[in-house]
């Protein structure tokens, strides 16, 4: 995503800390705003640090596009406001962090966009409630809180003969432990400020696109394959194809409602990326002695991780997760509330 000889001949990318750009002439700038011919116009919409941290991001997960944003609940409100408008439904994992969840159950009714909650192992309750309205499924490859793993590759069949889309939210992996669109999934999004930052200094979130869904195999997704007259009757679909959903979110999502990423943060998060595989490396080795050392605590109820033998979606996990099972760990305290609330009040890090 980054060629030195066209910057000075700096090794490091950039920080764009710019707002606008010059344009040759009138023609050019028409052709810029008219998205006949690539380059940026306000960085609101894209940026040449931010894109660097896109196009590194879409490689990574084997996608064909992807559009950074402000952190990862905008990555999902975005993917969610360029598939769905008034009036859809989408089918989701109910085991997701909790403003996920309250995205979908509390903001998106007040735009007219309705979710049905399934369990992520109920896989056949997916299927059941998809409807005719039903825009795409969305949920986590690893569910949050509880560890509960969702079987993406089952998932992904069941929506693509409902001809909708597959949404991921693939923070917990990174594509080092796992590359959702391998296995199915069309839309891929994380919380960048996570895994994949790894610093805790920056906000962002990106949406990366598959590029083999078809959009025109049904007539459920006219914003995308209709004419539309935002750029005077150009098809999304038709123009660009394999990114025609990136483009979509990028020339309609970032311009009216402009969850864009600052080129800081942008080059924060691609030092953070440098270093994603060893992290994660020892992020797993980590949570498995982690894991280990609370099996045999005996003020320990129970441990929830895949990588224990007797989880319910260990050899899912294996299948899916084959470099790692993740960092996270759900476990319980024995005692109750009160025990709980004092061993977090005692862990010192």
């Amino acid at each position: 995503g980054y060629q030195p000889h066209k910057n000075a001949g700096s090794r490091q990318v950039p920080i764009y800390q710019t707002t606008s750009y010059l344009f040759d002439d009138v023609d050019h700038a028409a052709a810029l705003f008219n998205l006949e011919r690539g380059g940026h116009i306000y960085s609101r919409i894209s940026n040449p640090t931010v894109a660097v941290l896109e196009e590194r991001v879409a490689s990574l997960e084997g996608g064909t596009a992807a559009l950074a944003t402000s952190s990862g609940m905008s990555a999902i409100f975005l993917a969610v406001m360029t598939l769905c408008e008034a009036g859809d439904h989408l089918v989701v994992s109910s085991q997701l962090y909790g403003g996920t969840v309250n995205l979908f159950r509390l903001t998106l009714p007040k735009f007219g966009i309705k979710t049905t909650f399934v369990k992520p192992r109920d896989t056949e309750g997916f299927k059941k409630a998809i409807q005719k309205n039903t825009k795409g499924i969305f949920g986590e490859l690893v569910g949050n809180p509880g560890n509960e793993i969702m079987n993406m590759p089952e998932i992904a069949k069941i929506a693509h003969d409902a001809g909708i889309p597959l949404m991921v939210d693939a923070t917990y992996q990174t594509p080092y432990l796992c590359k959702p669109i391998e296995h199915g999934a069309d839309i891929v999004v994380h919380s960048l400020t996570k895994w994949m930052a790894g610093h805790g200094s920056s906000m962002a979130g990106i949406i990366v696109e598959g590029g083999k869904f078809d959009w025109m195999q049904n007539d459920k997704f006219p914003t995308m394959t209709q004419p539309y007259e935002g750029y005077h009757g150009l098809s999304f679909a038709e123009e660009f194809g394999p990114t025609a959903f990136t483009m979509k979110a990028r020339a309609e999502g970032m311009r009216d409602f402009g969850p864009c990423l600052s080129p800081q943060n942008a080059w924060n998060v691609l030092q953070g990326i440098e270093t994603l595989s060893v992290r994660m490396k020892k992020h797993c080795e980590n949570a498995e002695k982690m894991v280990e050392y609370l099996l045999g605590h005996e003020s320990v109820a129970w441990v929830s991780h895949p990588s224990v033998p007797d989880h319910p979606d260990h050899d899912l996990a294996s299948k899916l997760l084959p470099n790692g099972k993740g960092s996270m760990i759900a476990f319980g305290i024995k005692g109750g509330k009160a025990a709980g609330e004092a061993f977090i009040s005692n862990v010192k890090v």
